[in-house]
């Protein structure tokens, strides 16, 4: 860690008698804490260079002597808090040179940085650096609403009340104009954020305790049957077309997602103890290996690019999804294509359509339990109930 200790002339702020204040900024790495000093001196008089009162004489050498103790309790209180062997930054510096409370007073954007600064050291343990940025985003957000509510870069934990979170909530609402599954994301990751300083004991009462984060009801998106057939039969004038349709009909009978579509390898296929080839993979988001039947369909595919590295040909996300529009419009198919509406399809038209049991459907979809997949796809199951139960009404008719 490294400390800076700088201090600036504030030539704007001039008192009636032409004397300007010295200001005295502290940074901790890339973070900076300024303050004022109290110390007043006439411009004139101050070289910036040498940080210091020019030229020599009583009430010059009176200021060097209050800025030079002033240095010296900083770099006390810093060399103070790394005795300690706890993780702070540059407001616990000033802080600590001002005697005052750090435990108490710790705030929003020291408990993110705590958070963070733990998260990134477990990134390829039990964390991924998409979910690390993600608490980054949320940091941003709420720093943003501070500065829009209260006019403050930073607001301390004790004075946080349920009242900020619902406040928070309609900034994200009303300002932002994030859609109600943004929100609740970017809650429930400031929610852990909070939980951490009440554990800490940074905050005597959790203000999340009477407040209800509300998940949104999603409606599961996916191509029915007649579509799936349409994509499959339909032969692309582009052959960059042809590749993403490809690649996204292997995902509709395999379920993979994109991460592990681009990552797959020839070593990822094994033979089963059925005899029958699989798909062995680690999904990142669950931390998880599980395995997927390779259907003929998708082996096809698998048949008709297979190189010495990849499986499949490599195409970013955005690319991959951009493509996607221009198939569905091609193709007539009514709905925005997204890969991840491959995996959605999987599960749907292939799997719970074709009677495959529920908690068959979320081990080949890699889910971390059973009731993610029941609450994501309770609809489907219903409907191919009622189709099943009109089937019967027709027989018994």
């Amino acid at each position: 860690m490294k400390l800076s200790i700088l201090f600036l002339l504030r030539r704007n702020k001039a008192n009636i008698k032409g004397l300007c204040p010295i200001e005295c900024r502290i940074t901790l790495d890339s973070q900076r804490k300024p303050f004022s000093t109290g110390i007043f001196i006439n411009p004139e008089y101050w070289n910036a260079s040498k940080q210091k009162a020019h030229p020599p004489n009583k009430g010059n050498t009176q200021i060097n002597t209050q800025l030079s103790l002033i240095k010296q309790d900083i770099n006390q209180a810093f060399l103070f808090l790394q005795v300690q062997e706890k993780d702070f930054d540059v407001d616990d510096i000033y802080r600590q040179y001002k005697g005052e409370n750090i435990k108490q007073d710790k705030s929003i954007t020291e408990m993110f940085h705590l958070h963070i600064t733990k998260q990134e050291k477990l990134i390829g343990i039990s964390t991924t650096k998409v979910s690390v940025a993600k608490f980054y985003q949320t940091q941003v957000h709420v720093k943003s609403f501070i500065k829009y509510k209260y006019n403050k870069s930073d607001y301390l934990l004790k004075d946080m009340t349920m009242a900020f979170i619902n406040e928070f909530e309609f900034y994200l609402k009303a300002e932002k104009q994030f859609k109600q599954n943004t929100v609740h994301k970017t809650i429930q990751r400031f929610k852990q954020i909070v939980k951490l300083a009440v554990g800490l004991d940074y905050l005597a009462k959790d203000p999340f305790l009477l407040y209800k984060n509300r998940k949104p009801k999603k409606q599961v998106v996916f191509l029915s049957k007649d579509e799936l057939e349409a994509l499959e039969k339909h032969q692309f004038a582009s052959e960059r077309l042809q590749q993403v349709a490809d690649m996204f009909i292997f995902c509709c009978y395999t379920g993979l997602a994109y991460t592990e579509m681009v990552n797959l390898k020839t070593n990822d296929i094994q033979t089963g103890y059925d005899g029958n080839k699989w798909i062995h993979i680690h999904r990142q988001k669950t931390q998880k290996d599980y395995d997927i039947p390779l259907l003929s369909k998708a082996e096809n595919i698998l048949n008709k690019y297979k190189s010495e590295t990849h499986l499949l040909p490599i195409i970013s996300n955005q690319r991959f999804n951009s493509y996607l529009k221009e198939i569905a419009e091609i193709t007539g198919i009514n709905k925005t294509l997204t890969h991840h509406i491959a995996r959605k399809t999987f599960a749907s038209t292939i799997l719970l359509y074709n009677d495959v049991p529920m908690e068959i459907v979320s081990e080949l979809l890699g889910h971390s339990e059973v009731g993610i997949t029941q609450q994501h796809y309770a609809k489907v199951v219903k409907k191919k109930i009622g189709e099943q139960m009109s089937k019967l009404n027709s027989k018994l008719k």
